[in-house]
């Protein structure tokens, strides 16, 4: 009876990973605009008065609220909030995998055609919006930095719990960090990875 019961508890919907539930949720959408019949990717440049994050490059999107019934609403929701695109003219094409960033953030692509002359930007969230041609993105190597990250176990960390107690050897993570350099502009972080494996697909 116990097996029975597992099996079926194993068959039904899981999570995408362990710690998804608790997990900061965040949904974007790859607006895809026609710019002199030419499929363009469109981009935000964050307001420079954010707290977050001031001045970078992003595609449209954020936290999934509880009041969002799916990660497509809230993507639709925040491309409303920040680019003014009424989400019933939004053209959904597909979804991306999940960016599992840690195991404690997630963020959820989409992409959809939207149409550029609907677009009233926030000045409030947004600073500017620039579009990159898909056919330079298909043609331009990104390139690529390492980013080091050394684990510092807290001050009351049980080090006698562990086998070689404060003389574990923990291990160094390594990040990889991609740029896009597309004339003023520089594309890089969470952005230019979900970018770099939407190009991916498209090739």
């Amino acid at each position: 009876m116990f097996l029975d019961k597992l099996k079926d508890k194993l068959h039904q919907n899981q999570s995408l990973f362990i710690g998804e539930e608790t997990a900061f949720r965040s949904a974007v959408l790859i607006p895809l605009v026609q710019v002199d019949e030419e499929w363009h990717v469109l981009f935000e440049v964050r307001a420079f008065t954010l707290r977050k994050q001031p001045g970078d490059i992003s595609f449209p999107g954020g936290q999934i609220d509880l009041t969002d019934s799916s990660p497509l609403e809230a993507a639709l929701r925040e491309t409303y909030e920040e680019l003014g695109v009424d989400p019933k003219s939004v053209n959904i094409l597909g979804q991306l995998s999940p960016y599992v960033a840690s195991p404690s953030f997630v963020i959820y692509p989409f992409v959809a055609t939207i149409d550029y002359n609907q677009i009233i930007y926030n000045k409030e969230e947004v600073a500017e919006v620039f579009t990159v041609p898909v056919k330079w993105l298909l043609n331009y190597e990104p390139y690529m930095h390492l980013v080091s990250f050394e684990p510092v176990p807290s001050p009351d960390f049980p080090f006698e719990k562990i086998a070689n107690g404060t003389q574990y050897q923990w291990r160094i993570r390594s990040m990889e960090e991609w740029f896009f350099d597309y004339g003023k502009y520089t594309i890089w972080g969470l952005t230019a990875r979900i970018l770099k494996h939407f190009i991916e697909i498209i090739k």
